[in-house]
């Protein structure tokens, strides 16, 4: 009798515990579920699909006169709709530009974030942002590294969404001299 009871008490013990590990096995699931699944976030990123034409001016430093060029961006949701990877392609002072830029919206962190890289390093710029809602503005901060400084430097990047055919982007760096930030970069975007 004594041995029936310790086993029924197994028995119900381990029958709970198992009803317990299969109910935080189905929360973590559905977190994942979560965590993996496109939301509104992603479906705000779609309206910048598309093809479309890129007038870029660069600045060295402050007070200098603005390097121009004409460009084009290919645009599409990639993996499911996860992130926003846009293609750019241009000719900068003679050579052959091209550039990539993957947007996402982390579920889990609840944060945008940005992953640049091009032909002109071997390094990628990353950042995340807040977006207010209000200016319809998504401010990006990050650092990316300087061959001439040999280190990595902050960076602040403004980007309004004008309209559905029109997005401005701004970057600033630290001016070498005297760290005050300048803009260093303005690309208007229009859609084809």
């Amino acid at each position: 009798m004594k041995n029936f009871f310790l086993g029924l008490m197994l028995f119900v013990f381990l029958s709970g515990f198992v009803s317990v590990f299969a109910q935080g096995e189905m929360e973590a699931q559905k977190k994942m579920m979560e965590y993996m699944t496109p939301g509104d976030y992603h479906k705000r990123m779609t309206k910048a699909v598309g093809d479309w034409t890129a007038k870029s001016q660069f600045w060295m430093a402050p007070d200098t006169q603005p390097m121009e060029t004409d460009g084009t961006v290919k645009a599409e949701m990639i993996l499911g709709g996860r992130y926003l990877q846009m293609k750019y392609s241009s000719v900068i002072t003679g050579m052959p530009f091209e550039g990539i830029s993957t947007d996402g919206y982390d579920n889990g962190r609840k944060v945008f974030f940005n992953i640049w890289v091009d032909n002109m390093g071997t390094g990628l710029m990353y950042s995340e942002d807040v977006y207010d809602e209000n200016t319809k503005q998504t401010v990006y901060t990050g650092k990316v590294f300087d061959p001439a400084l040999g280190k990595e430097v902050p960076f602040r990047e403004v980007i309004q969404m004008v309209d559905d055919t029109h997005m401005v982007m701004e970057r600033y760096f630290p001016n070498s001299k005297d760290g005050k930030e300048f803009k260093a970069m303005r690309v208007e975007y229009v859609k084809k």
